[in-house]
């Protein structure tokens, strides 16, 4: 199991300039949890598996962090020797698709690598407000695109547990990337039964082939994701309070 909550090591926060035109205090939503996924240096420009605008996400997540009383951060933290890497397939190239322990995988530079500067948060993110951390892909032979679970369901993070302990019902995706990581974590929060937002704003894609980032928002669509920008996120949780308080009644 790959669970942690422990503070992250590179924590400095950013100007408060970044935090100021949200509300805070009686305002933020307990049982909302705001979900940062693999804003991490190798996923940013200049990076060893850069997306594209990857950086733009970094102000829109600081702006809505003191909307949270939770906001769980996850980070890619492969080995030196993960399966995904091409590096690890003779032959082969990024982009290729090989068979790892009976599932498709998508073969990428390596990256993320524990203990690597590019495995670090990004500068700029506002580290000090992260409550828990997930640390995934830690197994050399599978890959865990969600903060969930790994590839196969074959094992949890224990993300899903700890949202419960903390009685979270409500999610809110941000980070890195639309199509890959955020997908998977969006999709499996709504299958576990979490309402599920994605910020689309908040986040940036590959779009290893292009129309994957629209692809990507559509099946989560499907799957009862709901779709929002930044500038929502107070009035949806102004409406999911109000909801909560008629629920009470």
């Amino acid at each position: 199991m790959e669970q942690h909550s422990r503070r992250p090591p590179n924590s400095a926060s950013p100007p408060s300039a970044q935090r100021s035109s949200m509300p805070t205090g009686s305002d933020r939503t307990p049982r909302a949890a705001l979900l940062v996924v693999d804003v991490q240096n190798d996923f940013l420009p200049g990076g060893a598996l850069p997306v594209p605008e990857g950086d733009a996400v970094i102000a829109p997540i600081n702006r809505l962090m003191p909307l949270f009383e939770e906001v769980v951060a996850s980070r890619d933290w492969h080995p030196p020797n993960h399966g995904s890497f091409a590096s690890q397939h003779p032959g082969h190239r990024v982009g290729d698709v090989v068979e790892l322990n009976g599932l498709p995988q998508v073969l990428w530079p390596d990256h993320c690598v524990q203990g690597t500067v590019g495995a670090e948060y990004a500068p700029g993110l506002n580290t000090s407000a992260i409550t828990h951390e997930v640390l995934k892909g830690t197994d050399p032979g599978i890959d865990s695109y969600s903060a969930f679970f790994d590839n196969g369901h074959r094992r949890s993070t224990g993300l899903d547990d700890y949202l419960r302990r903390h009685g979270i019902d409500t999610v809110f995706v941000t980070g890195l990337a639309t199509d890959y990581c955020v997908k998977a974590t969006a999709l499996d929060a709504a299958r576990l039964g979490y309402r599920t937002y994605l910020v689309e704003d908040a986040c940036r894609g590959v779009d290893l082939h292009p129309g994957d980032v629209q692809r990507a928002i559509e099946e989560m669509r499907a799957a009862g994701v709901r779709v929002v920008r930044t500038e929502d996120v107070p009035r949806v949780l102004r409406g999911l309070r109000e909801m909560s308080r008629n629920a009470q009644d």
